[in-house]
């Protein structure tokens, strides 16, 4: 049974109790550098960090009067401090403050995100070892390929997923930059040491040269893996969704006990998780765009992104973990109908080896095209056939075709045709890709 979703950790990071932590750590941060330039006396850093704290009441009532978020949280924190307060904020301009903050969200986001990944990582690779050598048809265009494995569909999410995790860990370290350098980059009115001390401290690098603002094209990256992962999911899930086809049935979401399908059907079993996730990554997707917008700001700053920001930055995060979670206990409890995917392997009665036949015959001295316009036009008998337009040939399958073509026959024996319809031929490398996908 999948689990229900019940994971606070993301959305707590949001919540504005950590939100105006970070910030009180980030003036606190400064406060200490300042302290070691001599600018600030022990004492009254001291008592800054013992007594400095924010009331949220107190801050959204303020922030009615002065239209300001960052003023608002100064004034709140001051009537904690007291008279020392007016060593907090020095030299700083509330993009210092937010920008900063931001970098430690997003990074605590990220190590979320990634922890999922992982898990998802680890469902996939379990369910693709089960079916290693589960054999189903491969599909080009819709229409049925050659033979796979569903294991080897399996190894394929995988190493997207591999991928993911290298773009969620290098979007975690580009965003996690700082920057505390004055109202238009320039440390006017104050040192570079107390950025790069700052940061330090807070774990973050200083970002090498910055405007009001960290530039957002580092968001934008940020976001953008986000969708990247969101459609990855997509992806798995469209899949999904097409295998559960009534008309083809090889794997189908769990169906627990009491779960209805239908309001007004009540035979239905509908892959609802799947096409949830679907409707999801649209929306990530448009996260991202709307990061990629706000990388062309006015001068050395406007504040078009922040609106946006404050609404991408929870939702994208909140989403895409979601997401993670319920692929993951989509994969965990999918089920699989291996006797559904022989059935439909034998659907198309053997044309999946048209390919094996047309090499066999080049290899005995036919040209590509004429060896090609052999099995094609039996395998077109063949989809007759299958279609019922031309059973009055009585025509079997496509070995029973090329046995009945003195064309075919001259050149390859039955020997030789019988070889060509060996299923393992398709699958006998199947370790060789197991081997390169999970090596790690």
């Amino acid at each position: 049974m999948i689990e229900r979703y019940s994971r606070k950790e993301m959305a707590k990071i949001w919540e504005p109790e950590n939100r105006f932590k970070k910030w009180l750590d980030v003036e606190i941060a400064a406060c200490e550098a300042w302290a070691k330039l001599g600018e600030i006396p022990k004492k009254a850093l001291n008592n800054i960090k013992t007594r400095a704290d924010f009331n949220i009441q107190r801050i959204d009532e303020i922030e009615k009067t002065v239209k300001h978020d960052v003023i608002s949280f100064l004034t709140s924190v001051a009537e904690f401090v007291g008279p020392d307060s007016r060593y907090i904020h020095r030299g700083l301009t509330s993009s210092d403050i937010l920008d900063t903050s931001l970098a430690l969200l997003l990074r605590e986001a990220a190590d979320l995100i990634i922890a999922d990944i992982k898990k998802l990582m680890e469902a996939i690779k379990k369910r693709a070892f089960e079916h290693k050598h589960t054999v189903m048809i491969g599909r080009s265009h819709g229409i049925h390929a050659e033979p796979i494995t569903f294991g080897l569909k399996m190894a394929l999410w995988y190493g997207e997923m591999k991928r993911n995790l290298v773009r969620m860990q290098r979007a975690k370290e580009i965003v996690s930059y700082g920057k505390l350098s004055g109202a238009v980059g320039t440390f006017a009115n104050i040192p570079p040491f107390v950025e790069e001390y700052a940061c330090k401290k807070l774990g973050l690098k200083p970002a090498p040269i910055s405007t009001q603002i960290i530039q957002r094209d580092r968001h934008a990256e940020y976001f953008t893996t986000l969708a990247i992962i969101a459609s990855s999911i997509e992806k798995f899930a469209v899949e999904i969704r097409h295998l559960q086809r009534t008309e083809v049935l090889e794997t189908e979401e769990p169906f627990t006990v009491g779960q209805k399908g239908s309001s007004a059907m009540p035979h239905k079993r509908n892959p609802v998780l799947s096409e949830n996730l679907t409707g999801l990554a649209r929306l990530v997707r448009g996260y991202a765009s709307a990061a990629m917008e706000n990388i062309p700001l006015w001068h050395e700053r406007d504040i078009s992104h922040s609106s946006v920001e404050r609404v991408i930055a929870p939702d994208a995060t909140i989403l895409v973990d979601f997401m993670l979670s319920r692929a993951t206990g989509l994969i965990k409890d999918l089920v699989v109908y291996p006797e559904n995917m022989k059935e439909n392997l034998n659907k198309l009665k053997g044309l999946l080896f048209s390919q094996t036949v047309l090499i066999a015959l080049t290899e005995k001295g036919v040209s590509r095209e004429d060896a090609y316009q052999l099995v094609q036009r039996n395998a077109m008998k063949v989809w007759g056939e299958i279609q019922g337009a031309r059973r009055s040939q009585g025509v079997k399958g496509l070995k029973d075709a090329l046995l009945k073509d003195r064309d075919v026959t001259a050149r390859l024996s039955k020997k030789e045709i019988d070889a060509c319809f060996d299923i393992s031929r398709h699958v006998k490398n199947v370790d060789y890709i197991f081997k390169r996908v999970f090596k790690d």
